[in-house]
């Protein structure tokens, strides 16, 4: 994976659609004393790097009824269905993140439940038969620190050196 090298301009650009993705670019353009025109297209450029993933609006699940957040580590049976069982994640839609980690766990997912009952429901009904040997889960009480990356400490492109 690589770097990308980021000058003063993007950096200044990714903190102002980071705190408000939804910032119109003429306002982000004066603030950076630039065109609109020269936002759009670095907006373009961040995004095309794979720096900016897109704008979304982030829902609070426990605000539409999901209790419980938890985190699973999984083990598989067959370490050779690996493929099978991600593709298979996919389509449970409480799996919110699935990560590949060092460690004994095979995978690393993480789940929003409506409650205890609906987690185990899941837990036996749609993880068990992906073909897991075992797993373990932790439940969140609550998330402490939920945040971006911050811009502000992220290195910048020597501009001398362009």
């Amino acid at each position: 994976m690589a770097h990308r090298n980021l000058d003063q301009l993007d950096k200044k650009i990714l903190k102002m659609v980071c705190d408000d993705a939804r910032v119109p670019f003429l306002e982000v353009a004066r603030a950076c004393n630039v065109s609109g025109a020269a936002i759009h297209q670095r907006i373009q450029k961040l995004t095309n790097l794979g720096v900016l993933k897109g704008s979304q609006y982030v829902i609070e699940p426990e605000k539409i009824g999901y209790e419980t957040c938890a985190y699973v580590g999984l083990y598989l049976k067959n370490p050779e269905d690996f493929d099978s069982v991600v593709s298979a994640l996919r389509h449970i839609p409480e799996v919110v993140e699935c990560h590949y980690t060092t460690g004994g766990y095979d995978l690393f997912i993480k789940i929003y439940a409506l409650n205890n009952h609906h987690l185990l429901d899941i837990i036996h009904g749609k993880l068990q038969p992906l073909g897991l040997s075992r797993s373990e889960t932790i439940i969140s009480f609550k998330s402490i620190i939920d945040r971006p990356l911050p811009i502000d400490n992220m290195p910048i492109e020597d501009e001398d050196n362009e």
